[in-house]
């Protein structure tokens, strides 16, 4: 973009809004969203659906998100799939990528265009670029550091970003956690939305669910009360004695961003506590890496990451293949687990790890989102599995041994 007439005498008006990656590279494109400047890291999410959602994933802190899909905002907001439970920490992404302009909202669920909506929550966004040249450009060489900035003025000072940029440090060792965690414990027993009805409330809870909050998100929340379970929510740093304390039927280990091994200083011995005590434990995403840290297992940052609502996964306890929703720029070393951890899930994209459990006690993990939102609803069944645990433990019948590969 420039501010110069062609031939014809047409001027092309001049960017608003720039992502200026680590190596010098400067894209251009028109501004949306607040004004000013966020540092992070580039990835790409392939979802055609379930943007608003996307955007408030805790796990997205620290991060630029390119949308694949051209149109982005064509269905408005609302206030209903806002995914962020703590309103008052980082609303998730630091930035949006999109191909496109936003087009005036066409839903009936729509309260707001997703231009003031990015303004409300602080959030920088960027349109009229090359998508598919930019997640070329991150599957080649990985996802790299840089700067989005919109001034709706054209006025860049370009050295600056570019400093910015280069010396922003990178999620490798980079504990985003208490950014994004709840300040306080809270009970939580709002259930799944329905047609025509909106969210349900939980009543008659048959277990108590202790959920460790390193970024959790709403519909993680829904489906653990939809599937009869009073909630406890607890912020990341809560010892395993407050834990202990509350008499949970299970703990559940949240998603959330930044390495899992900077989190896990303080989270890994938590995990250990409770896997000890044979509590039945069931963990997503980051909760399954730092899960896999204290079972012995190492972490690995990705080279592109996995982000979208279309990743095939197999389990490996029943030979089915499930379409996942994933967001994850670290995983685990499937070859540094020790020999008592089963691998339950792989990735059909790369072979990488994508679920583990204790042969000898009731402990599991997924690294995708069986919650989905969004994403495919294929592996609702996890939270079943979640509670058939707690009912044997509670039944005095043995909750463990059931993951062995088909």
């Amino acid at each position: 973009m420039s501010d110069k007439p062609d031939d014809s005498g047409w001027t092309e008006p001049a960017a608003t809004a720039l992502l200026v990656l680590a190596d010098g590279t400067v894209l251009e494109g028109a501004g949306l969203g607040a004004t000013g400047s966020a540092a992070g890291e580039v990835c790409f999410n392939t979802a055609m659906t379930g943007y608003e959602e996307i955007l408030t994933d805790p796990s997205y802190a620290g991060q630029i998100i390119t949308f694949t899909f051209p149109h982005i905002g064509n269905v408005g907001t609302n206030e209903d799939d806002i995914e962020t439970v703590n309103m008052a920490a980082t609303p998730g992404a630091r930035g949006a990528i999109l191909h496109t302009g936003i087009t005036a909202p066409s839903n009936y669920r729509a309260t707001r265009h997703l231009d003031q909506w990015l303004k409300s929550r602080g959030v920088i966004g960027l349109s009229g670029i090359d998508t598919r040249a930019l997640t070329t450009l991150i599957r080649e060489k990985g996802m790299p550091n840089a700067v989005i900035a919109h001034e709706p003025s054209g006025q860049f000072d370009l050295e600056a970003l570019k400093k910015q940029a280069r010396e922003w440090p990178g999620l490798i060792g980079m504990d985003l956690v208490p950014m994004v965690t709840s300040a306080q414990r809270f009970t939580w027993d709002e259930t799944e939305w329905v047609w025509n009805e909106g969210y349900g409330r939980q009543d008659k809870p048959e277990f108590h669910v202790v959920a460790i909050d390193y970024g959790i998100k709403r519909n993680i929340l829904r489906l653990l009360a939809a599937s009869g379970c009073k909630v406890t929510v607890v912020p990341a740093q809560t010892s395993a004695e407050d834990i202990l304390a509350l008499r949970p039927d299970g703990v559940f280990l949240s998603n959330g961003p930044g390495d899992p091994a900077a989190t896990g200083e303080y989270a890994v011995p938590v995990i250990r506590t409770v896997i000890d005590k044979d509590i039945p434990t069931f963990g997503i995403c980051l909760g399954h890496q730092m899960l896999g840290i204290a079972l012995g297992g190492k972490t690995e940052k990705m080279h592109q990451g996995h982000h979208g609502a279309n990743h095939p996964v197999k389990d490996m306890t029943t030979g089915k293949v499930e379409i996942t929703s994933m967001n994850h720029g670290f995983a685990v070393d499937k070859d540094s687990l020790p020999k008592n951890v089963v691998q339950t899930h792989v990735s059909l994209f790369d072979g990488s790890n994508a679920g583990l459990a204790l042969s000898d006690k009731p402990v599991f993990s997924v690294q995708y989102h069986p919650e989905a939102s969004p994403g495919p609803r294929d592996s609702h069944y996890l939270f079943q599995r979640f509670t058939d645990m707690m009912r044997a433990r509670k039944n005095g019948k043995p909750a463990a041994g059931a993951f062995r590969p088909s």
